[in-house]
């Protein structure tokens, strides 16, 4: 690391904290993952938001699917993944972020929930919420957390 570097490490800001909830369910053929719109870009992530005073990170991270998408399900207690991001603040200024994820399973969607007339949001089996994702690294850890399957391709022997 040069001079410069280590001068310009000394000014940048560290990424702010957010929250984010992996809200899956069993589908009828394997996994499924919901994705909502952003408001601003009409990005495919997760639910995200801030770290709420007075709450734990994985009931911040609940309480923003609740709020975005009207999840509710079995939140697990420990982080699945950290993902880098970019927060677009009110001012329009973009600032990086850090998304700490946890997964909620069993998830059931409610039609009336606070934002239900503000976004958009589907819930998709894992491969193609891996494909529709905005974020590479939420990509790959759809991808990581729910693998495809390798199908065999059967070769039938011919008798001459």
């Amino acid at each position: 690391m040069g001079l410069i570097d280590a001068i310009l490490q000394l000014f940048r800001r560290p990424a702010a904290l957010q929250v984010g909830m992996l809200c899956t369910r069993q589908g009828p053929e394997g996994p499924e993952v919901l994705l909502v719109k952003t408001l601003d870009t009409g990005r495919w992530i997760i639910p995200k938001g801030w770290p709420m005073k007075g709450r734990s990170l994985q009931d911040a991270a609940a309480r923003e699917a609740w709020e975005e998408a009207g999840a509710r399900g079995r939140v697990l207690p420990q982080e699945i993944g950290r993902l880098a991001g970019t927060k677009r603040l009110k001012s329009g200024l973009e600032v990086p972020s850090e998304i700490a994820v946890f997964q909620m399973q069993d998830t059931q969607l409610s039609d009336i929930y606070p934002e239900a007339r503000k976004r958009k949001r589907r819930m998709l089996p894992a491969r193609q919420a891996a494909d529709l994702a905005d974020m590479p690294d939420l990509a790959d850890l759809i991808r990581r957390m729910f693998p495809c399957p390798r199908f065999r391709v059967a070769v039938a022997e011919q008798t001459l």
